[in-house]
């Protein structure tokens, strides 16, 4: 029985490897790291996730048929283009998930599930006092983790978390004035939930999705992500 769970268990982990190549790809894509036209090379990207080389193909191919890279015969794969306005559509999609999950959250929301939602918010908090962008980034997850619990939504948490990893989620915090628009968001979502109000949870949860899009435009645009468009 144990060689059979170790022998599961080895079988889940090969199957995540490819899954983590593709995230650390995605995000290097999705935050300038590698521009459009750029390829891709299987060594660096294995050295970097701690892989060999097939789940790295595999991660890639994963990417290939969500259109962020392409692959070119004989020579690889190449990074994919990408507009200002995939960008914003993602935004987009993410803010309509986001904002349904949000107004379901006001209506069936339970006092312990609040409790732990106001608990994350402080622990947020702290951590942006303390400048600790890695605490940041996860307490960000986990306050929209346990929003998306209390609406009681799987499959249209399933359907956000689908849009949501084709984002640069990891340099949010490097953004100059995100956390502090996160805080002021968060506490005031916090107020519309505790109080049932669910238009007010819809329209903050849209809001405070949206006004990240321009804000990475904005990052990418630095970053010379279209570069070539202004030559």
């Amino acid at each position: 029985m144990a060689d059979e769970l170790t022998r599961l268990r080895g079988g889940d982990r090969r199957q995540q490897l490819p899954e983590e190549v593709a995230t650390y790809v995605r995000e290097l894509i999705m935050s300038g790291d590698v521009k459009p036209g750029e390829f891709l090379r299987t060594e660096p990207i294995a050295e970097a996730v701690g892989v060999s080389n097939t789940p790295v193909r595999e991660g890639l191919l994963s990417l290939r048929s969500e259109g962020f890279v392409e692959l070119v015969p004989r020579r690889g794969f190449v990074v994919a283009p990408v507009s200002r306005q995939d960008v914003r559509d993602l935004f987009w999609a993410q803010a309509q998930f986001s904002a349904e999950l949000a107004a379901r959250a006001a209506k069936k929301i339970t006092p312990d599930q609040l409790a732990r939602l106001e608990a994350v918010n402080e622990d947020f908090e702290k951590a942006a006092d303390a400048g600790d962008q890695e605490a940041i980034t996860r307490l960000g997850h986990e306050f929209h983790r346990q929003l998306n619990l209390a609406a009681d939504s799987h499959r249209l948490t399933l359907l956000l978390s689908s849009v949501v990893k084709h984002l640069p989620n990891r340099f949010y915090a490097s953004i100059e004035g995100h956390v502090e628009h996160t805080l002021a968001d968060h506490a005031e979502l916090v107020q519309a939930l505790r109080g049932r109000h669910v238009r007010k949870a819809r329209t903050i949860a849209e809001r405070h999705i949206l006004d990240g899009a321009d804000n990475v435009v904005r990052i990418l645009e630095e970053r010379g992500l279209w570069a070539d468009e202004a030559e």
